[in-house]
């Protein structure tokens, strides 16, 4: 089996709605699908793990040089492409997560029609790259010679 993360960001579908403008029964029927697909994923031993995180304009971005840290101010909110949260599940097959992923994308937005929210799938590393054969070829896969 193999592990894959399955992540929102703040990207909306369609419709471009804001949360913040939908009507409570919209938003609470939009947890209500999380919280019964989470349910359903659990129960059939698939979640590992699922996280909602703060907004990007909380977030912090840090550099350092090995020295003092330099912590500056996070992304800004006109970045849609930030992680919102993610699953983890553990899975047989790739389809399987991608089928996850269509469920996720369905999830009921404003007057209960799905938000076709745009989801990406990756699949989890079992190891990380312990040399640089296998540094090498990660980053072929990543699209980077770094």
């Amino acid at each position: 089996m193999a592990k894959y993360l399955i992540g929102v960001d703040f990207q909306s579908g369609p419709d471009e709605t804001p949360m913040s403008e939908w009507e409570p029964a919209e938003v609470q029927a939009h947890l209500d699908y999380y919280a019964a697909l989470n349910d359903e994923l659990v129960a059939n031993g698939e979640l590992v793990d699922a996280t909602i995180l703060t907004g990007p304009d909380l977030a912090k971005i840090v550099t350092s040089d090995g020295g003092a840290p330099v912590v500056t101010d996070g992304p800004f909110q006109e970045f849609k492409e930030w992680l919102a949260g993610f699953q983890v599940v553990e899975v047989d097959t790739e389809e399987r997560a991608l089928e996850i992923a269509a469920r996720v994308s369905a999830v009921p937005g404003r007057g209960g029609r799905p938000t076709q929210q745009p989801i990406h799938v990756r699949r989890v590393m079992e190891q990380a790259p312990a040399d640089t054969e296998q540094m090498d070829a990660f980053l072929r896969t990543a699209g980077s010679t770094r």
